[in-house]
């Protein structure tokens, strides 16, 4: 491809100003035409600091324009799907935050549409672009470590001032689960190959208010082949520091993140063989945008392959047996 892909970006929220604008703004190979969001304002002010041309208020008019390529959406997360199934109608391909859709029924029918239509849709599981997460999926997926036995993540957030949408569960889909476990669950089902789930049990704590999404989640998840996901995530954590980590265990070894480090069975003992890379240049949040959207316009250019997001289903089925499990306090078999 030696024209830039003609970029739009949906939504001007946080997510949005922090990564995605500010990449694709510095892409030799991505050009912003356009951004849309309903506080025309803020789009307007955006717009000009990162030299865009277009600002809409609405999604339909945004994809009207001429020539429009692509789009990136960062809405909040009911819209998603709508959204979505709006571009793949208008023939333009997407790169969307996760969640897909509050729903596996939803994600299907992205899935289909996209397929019927021949568009191509990603979601921003960013997690999976970071370089210390590929360097450790080559140590499981290298079989150096034996077999995988299980994976335990989680991530104790303090709690914001403001939540605004994401305290609704009909518009967020759900609270600190839905925010921080869900990455943490897709990343474990991709470092392992999906095994087939089979069981799950999870206890939330609840907000106060009668449709609060839950404060805090833990959660079980048991797989085929005897392999075990723990995840512990919390939104209203009390402590000096934020907390996150992933570790995963094999018959012959570990490994956990942030920063990698991999242990090895050798002759009998514990050895420390992590890679000793160069200290990264930005932080691993912003390099695992930077790698996911370089990658984004290498598929939509036919550069790269391209993987429809059906994973994304068999995620969604866990994550409602995992609320199911926590609504009903018992475990739900899959």
């Amino acid at each position: 491809m030696t024209e830039s892909l003609r970029i739009g970006v949906v939504g001007a929220g946080a997510i949005a100003q922090l990564t995605h604008l500010p990449v694709l703004s510095s892409m030799r190979r991505a050009s912003l035409v356009a951004i849309c969001d309903n506080d025309r304002p803020k789009a307007r002010a955006l717009a000009d600091r990162f030299d865009i041309p277009d600002v809409y208020t609405d999604i339909v008019d945004l994809l009207e324009a001429a020539g429009l390529q692509a789009i990136v959406i960062a809405t909040p997360n009911h819209l998603h799907e709508p959204h979505v199934l709006s571009a793949i109608a208008a023939g333009v391909d997407v790169l969307v935050e996760r969640p897909l859709s509050l729903t596996s029924k939803g994600v299907e029918r992205i899935v289909n549409a996209a397929a019927r239509a021949g568009r191509k849709v990603l979601v921003a599981n960013n997690y999976r672009f970071r370089s210390d997460v590929q360097a450790l999926a080559g140590f499981l997926r290298g079989g150096e470590l034996g077999r995988l036995t299980g994976i335990r993540a989680g991530a104790y957030h303090q709690k914001r001032a403001e939540q605004g949408w994401r305290s609704r569960r009909v518009e967020s889909g759900g609270g600190s689960f839905f925010d921080y476990g869900l990455p943490l669950l897709d990343l474990a089902l991709w470092l392992s190959e999906y095994p087939a789930p089979e069981r799950v049990v999870a206890h939330m704590e609840r907000g106060t208010g009668k449709n609060a999404v839950e404060e805090a989640m833990l959660v079980q998840l048991n797989c085929a082949s005897n392999v075990v996901f723990n995840f512990d995530v919390s939104g209203v954590y009390v402590g000096e520091e934020e907390r996150w980590w992933f570790e995963t265990l094999s018959a012959r070894g570990s490994t956990r993140l942030a920063p990698l480090r991999v242990v090895k069975e050798l002759h009998g003992r514990p050895t420390d063989v992590s890679p000793r890379g160069a200290a990264a240049r930005e932080s691993a949040f912003i390099q695992s945008y930077r790698a996911e959207l370089a990658h984004f316009v290498s598929v939509i250019a036919g550069e790269s392959e391209y993987e429809a997001p059906s994973d994304q289903i068999a995620l969604h089925r866990i994550v409602e047996a995992i609320y199911k499990s926590a609504d009903e306090g018992r475990e739900i078999k899959l």
